[in-house]
């Protein structure tokens, strides 16, 4: 069955002080899980902050706050979110831009995380309410700009409707982990999501430019290094999304092409449009300082990493890593068809890759799985399987 509309009708966006003063009042007054949502503009800006932030509780009826005028500051609602459990979807994806507007969990329920652990075949919010629930939600603005003001009903409805029956998915998959003997695999892993550290900014993000793989010698990686960081400079002063700045292909293609001089790079299919023309300067200075840099400050043309190799390079390297990983792989396989729980969510690939490649020196497998941040359960699923592969020899 279509949901079209709030069953309680599509409340008013929540815009200065006193209605955020009126709408913390009424959670606080309200009972039970806090259903929580964000939306933000992540293909159009370059800030992941929240453009919308929706709420929905019992006797509460539902919210949506938009933090823009508020100074993204919504701290006055913390009092009143303090305490109860916060029923989100994907919650590692909205807990930072909500942390930004003062807002954060002391309890959390992760209805996608509680579908891949019931063993569901799809995790979409959308999917998982038509299986469940019978409901049908409405669907095609979830990647729209909603930096965009004033923000058109029918996405205000969209915003309303993801929280809408947030609660009711909760207490079904909560029953259906609680039947499979899984609700405290999922509680751990709430925590583990709550309470999780920023992640650590990587060494050298322009290294995930697409189509980098094209650019081979360390003269043109230092092009594409200066123009990803020139680009990363102009797209956080405009609070533009950097693909909108400039495209990955034509960050490679200058790389490639190399223009000696700015009506060069201007004669390149993107650098010849209208906008690019403006900051043709700009885009040449970039790309003649890593033409003139010294030899020894040119990007290597691959970066060594802190993990173990490709797999595909273990059984030249080294067979003995190779056949543990095959029994770990082979155990974990069967693990997961007896819990129904997708391997990945047994145990992070990273962390079994790692194990194999170098096992504990002390053989304290269980030991060297906590300190890669596995969870109890899954120390107490996985531990056993893997104390046995590390002992595999290679045939």
């Amino acid at each position: 069955m279509p949901l079209l509309r709030p069953a309680d009708g599509l409340p008013d966006v929540v815009a200065d002080v006193q209605a955020l003063e009126r709408t913390a009042a009424a959670f606080a007054a309200g009972s039970g899980p806090i259903a929580v949502d964000a939306e933000r503009a992540s293909g159009f800006r370059y800030s992941q902050r929240a453009y919308l932030v929706q709420l929905r509780r019992a006797g509460a009826g539902s919210a949506l706050v938009d933090p823009i005028p508020l100074g993204s500051d919504l701290s006055a609602l913390a009092p009143a979110l303090t305490g109860p459990e916060w029923v989100l979807h994907a919650a590692s994806q909205d807990l930072p831009c909500l942390a930004e507007v003062g807002l954060a969990p002391t309890s959390l329920f992760d209805t996608e995380l509680a579908g891949r652990l019931a063993g569901l075949p799809r995790v979409g919010l959308g999917p998982m309410v038509e299986q469940l629930l019978g409901l049908a939600l409405e669907k095609g603005h979830g990647a729209a700009d909603w930096s965009r003001r004033p923000l058109p009903e029918d996405w205000l409805v969209y915003a309303a409707l993801d929280v809408e029956v947030l609660v009711e998915l909760r207490d079904l998959l909560a029953r259906m982990l609680a039947e499979q003997g899984k609700l405290g695999f999922a509680e751990q892993e709430f925590e583990a999501v709550r309470t999780a550290p920023p992640p650590a900014p990587r060494a050298e993000p322009w290294r995930r430019t697409s189509g980098i793989h094209k650019v081979r010698k360390p003269r043109p990686l230092a092009a594409v290094r200066a123009l990803w960081e020139a680009r990363d400079r102009l797209a956080a002063e405009r609070d533009i999304a950097p693909g909108r700045v400039l495209p990955d292909s034509a960050i490679v293609e200058a790389a490639v092409t190399a223009p000696t001089t700015p009506g060069a790079l201007a004669a390149l299919p993107v650098f010849r449009g209208r906008s690019q023309r403006r900051l043709t300067s700009y885009w040449f200075a970039a790309i003649d300082e890593a033409a003139k840099l010294p030899g020894d400050e040119l990007p290597r043309s691959t970066v060594p990493g802190d993990g173990p190799p490709p797999v595909a390079r273990w059984s030249d390297r080294d067979p003995e890593a190779a056949a543990r990983l095959s029994a770990a792989r082979t155990a974990l396989a069967g693990l997961s068809e007896q819990w129904t729980i997708p391997v990945e969510n047994l145990l992070l690939p990273d962390l079994l890759r790692r194990i194999c490649w170098a096992p504990p020196a002390d053989g304290d497998v269980r030991a060297a799985l906590v300190a890669g941040g596995a969870r109890p359960w899954q120390v107490e699923l996985t531990g056993p399987l893997l104390e046995q592969a590390v002992e595999t020899r290679a045939p």
